[in-house]
């Protein structure tokens, strides 16, 4: 379907999180724009953040490149150098390799909205450096697999 009204895709909720893990995404809200759109090599989301949610656990990708592109709103972007603020118009990009742990974390009392674009390589995994969890490769494939740090199950 190449033309398509965002309006019409629904926001849904939810996480791949272990629930231990869970929490800092509720009230994270995501259109998922990829299917519709007919996509298979790079995802698109369009995520809203109520007041006090966050994007994710920090983290950072093995493999896949990730732009970010702030809509309505004001949030904090986290990374290894620290908290900076992110405006409606501004954006941040994250290469694949590049050990840069990273979360959008809205600390305003009103929704923001941005635009999360990625590649999508299923040999790609992820590294949470502020908790005990990494996601291995496979997601693409599979339903995707987290462990410990030192490859113990979770759970």
């Amino acid at each position: 379907m190449p033309k398509f009204a965002v309006s019409d895709i629904q926001e849904s909720s939810g996480t791949g999180y272990p629930p231990e893990f869970a929490g800092v995404v509720d009230g994270r809200l995501v259109r998922r724009l990829t299917g519709p759109a007919g996509l298979s090599q790079f995802g698109v989301n369009l995520v809203r953040l109520k007041p006090g949610a966050w994007s994710a656990q920090r983290h950072w990708h093995t493999h896949e490149d990730e732009f970010v592109w702030l809509v309505e709103g004001e949030a904090v972007l986290v990374t290894d150098d620290g908290e900076t603020p992110i405006r409606a118009g501004e954006c941040a990009g994250f290469p694949g390799g590049v050990a840069d742990g990273h979360c959008l974390i809205n600390k305003s009392e009103v929704d923001c909205v941005f635009l999360v674009v990625g590649s999508r390589l299923d040999e790609d995994g992820a590294h949470y450096p502020d908790i005990d969890l990494e996601a291995k490769p496979g997601r693409y494939s599979g339903p995707g697999l987290f462990t410990r740090k030192d490859g113990a199950p979770v759970g």
